[in-house]
């Protein structure tokens, strides 16, 4: 009955920024005290964690994309957000998000990110 919408993906050339969305809707309660996370995965690559807001307010981010990626969040609207600038072609993937709190974890459909002249 929970469903994360990934929403912003597209073709960007490198250098330029993108800012990727994520709202959960259905029987999903006290969204704040749920961990965030954003994920990437490339073809032909491993599945990687790129930025993490855990429940507490800490942000861990990949180190690739340290300085240049912010993960920020939005509790009353049940969104979390990746703001992605001076990007790079080996940040072509496609994003997930992820939302747990223990035992339940949701993830979004996936929005395609293309870095690219």
């Amino acid at each position: 009955q929970v469903q994360l919408v990934e929403s912003g993906g597209g073709l960007v050339q490198p250098g330029g920024s993108l800012k990727l969305s994520c709202t959960a809707s259905g029987s999903i309660f006290m969204f704040s005290r749920y961990a965030t996370t954003w994920y990437r995965q490339a073809p032909g690559k491993q599945r990687e964690l790129v930025a993490d807001f855990t429940s507490s307010g800490s942000t861990n981010y990949l180190d690739a994309v340290k300085g240049r990626f912010t993960i920020s969040r939005d509790n009353a609207a049940k969104a979390v957000y990746l703001q992605m600038s001076s990007l790079k072609p080996e940040d072509t993937a496609v994003y997930y998000c992820n939302v747990r709190l223990y035992t339940d974890v949701y993830w979004g459909q996936g929005t395609q990110v293309t870095v690219s002249s």
